[in-house]
């Protein structure tokens, strides 16, 4: 499983009220071109060419829970699909979270699988988010 790297500007941008992750549309884009801690917006993003399933935005990641225990704060998501129609997926290496319902678009973190990846016509990529340790947990 790859490794949540977080955006250097989701610190500021939560202590700044930017992002309600309770309540907020996250997405998640793939991208071949290596995300810099330092990039802040989906724009700063060069994601993979939309079409054969893929849609320019990426896809939803609709949360389980958001809550705190014991002074820890843990964000769970759904796994997020993605599933080649029509032809394979443009290849790619990283997964990208951002805010969708921000101004902006801020981004919150990625993962690198490690590898290009590239998803055949019929197959699917899925985003598997720790379902036990969360996509993030802030203390």
């Amino acid at each position: 499983m790859a490794t949540f790297n977080k955006f250097n500007s989701f610190v500021e941008a939560l202590a700044e009220k930017v992002h309600n992750l309770q309540a907020d549309t996250l997405k998640v884009v793939l991208t071949n071109s290596a995300p810099l801690a330092a990039n802040t917006v989906l724009a700063d993003i060069t994601q993979i060419a939309a079409g054969n399933g893929y849609t320019a935005g990426g896809a939803q990641a609709t949360q389980v829970s958001s809550a705190q225990t014991a002074g820890t704060y843990k964000l769970v998501l759904n796994d997020v699909t993605f599933t080649a129609s029509g032809g394979p997926l443009a290849t790619f290496r990283y997964a990208v979270l951002y805010n969708d319902t921000a101004a902006s678009d801020e981004l919150i973190g990625f993962w690198d699988y490690g590898t290009t990846l590239s998803i055949t016509n019929g197959n699917s990529f899925t985003v598997d988010f720790d379902a036990t340790n969360g996509v993030l947990t802030i203390t």
